[in-house]
């Protein structure tokens, strides 16, 4: 037997979706087209050919949701805000449907005592704004701190938890760098372009949060250690600069008003020279962060490949079905950078979860997914473990609360606490929602199982 993990008293528990993964009805009720449905409806850009247009058709199923939700004992849920189903041309003309389903949303969440955690940006651009360029005009942060005073006026009274935008370094590497997500560019110049305005971005909708909000806001932010293969020089030289990439692109400008030196190493020309004031303007102070965490990176230097530098997964290492490192040591290491480097912020885990390859549907009430609960386990403890050495972690989010779309690599990959069978809707809670439960209700006593 495990000893006892208490956490903190008041420790937010909760599960965590996006709108396009789960939402469907991308164009109902007024709605526009945003960029991940303009990228799922080009040939060969997702793994399956599938889209989000039905999803988890959350959009219409959002009451029975929630009252899941409730059935398992969450304290919160994040969730993700369209843009498009709330401004269709990106900006201008409101469409008082797409606000008036996330208020609904939010007014359900709290009758079943459940806190609203709301994130403005989850990678849905509108797609009239990427045909002016999107995340590459500098107007975008305009764009974006507009269509952020719209929602918070409608929402702040009840929502008491925002974050601006879901992982910038991963859009702009996925988006703009390889091109394997929306809007699916391949430039290297481009990249760090669009990196920059989106945390440009950031910063203006926390200026605006602060002239009209009244409660706390962050950014979430994917932290990924990245491991040198090896003792040589070059492995590490490698390392940090994907560290650079990977994870202090995001932290270092946010919290320390500066960008990373090897950055400018890196992209050379490329690297965008803004306005002296614009770190300034990036550098706002914030109520937590939100830190997503799934594996590490080991890598390994390769003359030729530029930033995508990566070695195999260790031989024998357990791995999600995308491929990825199960390791809970990275969770406390990732925390203690947050301690150690940056002042220990208030820190919400917003994203933490595995994907498994489960049977398209089920023939009873059962799916025992035991390396899930492996994984919760295990990386439970090493935030306690990190609490435990002085990290102020104040919540928890498991990703995902529903099986869902996983963006370029379809349905087949599935992250949730509940099985989703996309042909029926039907929900069913998995051996891990039931395990994430009993957590919730004893505040992690029940990790001593």
């Amino acid at each position: 037997m495990q000893p006892a993990l208490e956490f903190p008293r008041g420790f937010l528990w909760g599960a965590a979706t996006s709108a396009y993964q789960i939402e469907g009805s991308p164009l109902a009720d007024g709605a526009g087209p945003g960029i991940w449905h303009r990228f799922t409806h080009t040939p060969g850009t997702i793994a399956d050919g599938a889209t989000g247009d039905v999803a988890c058709d959350h959009y219409r199923r959002w009451r029975d949701d929630v009252a899941l939700m409730r059935a398992l004992g969450l304290r919160a849920y994040r969730f993700s805000i369209a843009w498009p189903r709330v401004l269709p041309d990106g900006r201008g003309r409101v469409n008082p449907r797409g606000l008036d389903f996330y208020e609904r949303l939010v007014d359900a969440l709290l009758e079943h005592g459940i806190e609203p955690l709301a994130t403005l940006y989850h990678w849905d651009l509108p797609a009239a704004l990427d045909d002016r360029g999107g995340w590459l005009n500098p107007d975008s942060t305009d764009w974006f701190a507009d269509y952020a005073r719209i929602v918070y006026r409608r929402l702040d009274d009840r929502v008491r938890r925002w974050l601006t935008v879901n992982e910038p370094a991963v859009v702009a590497d996925g988006g703009y760098l390889r091109g394997t997500m929306a809007p699916g560019h391949r430039n290297r110049f481009e990249a760090p372009i669009a990196a920059h305005h989106l945390l440009l971005a950031h910063g203006a909708a926390v200026q605006a949060y602060r002239a009209e909000g009244h409660h706390a806001i962050g950014i979430a932010l994917n932290l990924e250690p990245q491991h040198p293969a090896s003792d040589d020089a070059a492995d590490h030289a490698a390392a940090r600069r994907a560290d650079a990439w990977t994870n202090r692109l995001g932290l270092d400008p946010v919290l320390l008003g500066r960008y990373p030196d090897e950055l400018r190493t890196l992209f050379g020309a490329a690297w965008p020279h803004g306005p002296d004031d614009d770190l300034a303007r990036i550098r706002q102070p914030l109520d937590f962060i939100g830190c997503n965490y799934y594996t590490r990176r080991v890598v390994r230097h390769d003359e030729g490949a530029g930033l995508l530098q990566a070695a195999p997964v260790p031989q024998g290492a357990p791995c999600s079905a995308l491929g990825w490192e199960v390791f809970p040591h990275g969770l406390v290491e990732v925390l203690g950078w947050l301690r150690d480097q940056y002042g220990n912020p208030p820190v919400h885990i917003t994203e933490n979860g595995m994907a498994l390859h489960e049977p398209a549907a089920l023939a009873g009430d059962e799916l025992e997914d035991a390396p899930r609960m492996t994984y919760l386990r295990a990386h439970l403890r090493a935030l306690q473990a990190a609490i435990g050495r002085g990290c102020d972690v104040r919540g928890y989010c498991a990703w995902s609360l529903l099986d869902n779309f996983e963006w370029a690599a379809g349905y087949a990959p599935r992250f949730g606490l509940v099985h989703v069978d996309y042909a029926t809707q039907r929900r069913t809670p998995k051996a891990s929602a039931r395990l994430y439960a009993r957590i919730i209700a004893t505040n992690g006593r029940a990790l001593a199982e």
